[in-house]
């Protein structure tokens, strides 16, 4: 990890590994901030996103990085979590219905109220994430409603906010980008997401990790690197492979 900086604000950035919070990741160090990174290992699916977390952390020479177990298998009721079929191959039209399978229940207020407390144990006043409101995500608590309503709860539950007056800051800085947009931003910011692991259901081939190219976070990657003009450098099953997997 990198030097810590007295002279910089500190902030908290949950990072995942995946591209969104790359990226939020880096615009945090590109507002001058000292960044301690905040990582969770909370489940099977996500082993290979931890890895890729380690590995962003390493490329953006982040003052700290720090991962938390938390195993939400207990609780269940994702696609993420338990043992229920990741969908596939769905269009913008079924992307843009209700909450997808893959949302981990209350997921953002658990990992944010974590995020709030290593923010209060080091005096940090800003909390990064990499949410992102477009794009057919369809999760509750990437809305900037939910945002502003943490930010709130933040002042109440802390002794910092209740007796010290502190103010935290919820800084989503891609809720309202599209895919797009966001792969244009890492370019701007410099970061590698070739480094970053956005797949719900990846496969090793040839002690390789590879996306599947088909559920709904690798449709929404690869239309924002098609939009966008560039290509994907991370991996992808080939075409005949994608047909004949599960979903």
């Amino acid at each position: 990890m990198g030097q810590t900086d007295s002279n910089k604000p500190r902030a908290v950035c949950l990072l995942s590994g995946g591209m969104d919070s790359a990226v939020s990741t880096a615009q945090a160090l590109a507002d001058g901030c000292e960044v301690h990174a905040l990582s969770f290992d909370y489940g099977p699916r996500h082993a290979v996103e931890l890895l890729a977390a380690r590995r962003v952390a390493t490329s953006l020479g982040l003052a700290d990085q720090r991962v938390l177990r938390l195993d939400l298998r207990a609780i269940g009721g994702s696609a993420l979590t338990s043992a229920i079929d990741v969908p596939k191959d769905r269009d913008a039209a079924a992307m843009g219905v209700g909450v997808p399978v893959t949302y981990v229940p209350a997921r953002n207020l658990v990992f944010l109220s974590f995020a709030l407390a290593l923010a209060e144990t080091i005096g940090a006043r800003a909390i990064y994430l990499g949410v992102n409101a477009i794009d057919y995500s369809g999760y509750p608590d990437c809305r900037p409603e939910f945002l502003d309503a943490f930010a709130h709860t933040a002042r109440l539950a802390t002794a910092a906010g209740a007796e010290g007056g502190a103010r935290f800051e919820i800084r989503a800085p891609l809720v309202a980008m599209t895919k797009r947009d966001i792969v244009l931003r890492a370019k701007q910011l410099g970061v590698d997401l070739g480094l970053t692991h956005t797949c719900y259901d990846p496969a090793m081939v040839d002690d390789l990790v590879h996306a599947c190219g088909r559920c709904d976070a690798c449709v929404l990657r690869l239309k924002g690197f098609a939009e966008a003009g560039m290509r994907d450098p991370v991996p992808y099953l080939p075409a005949a492979e994608r047909r004949t997997r599960g979903g």
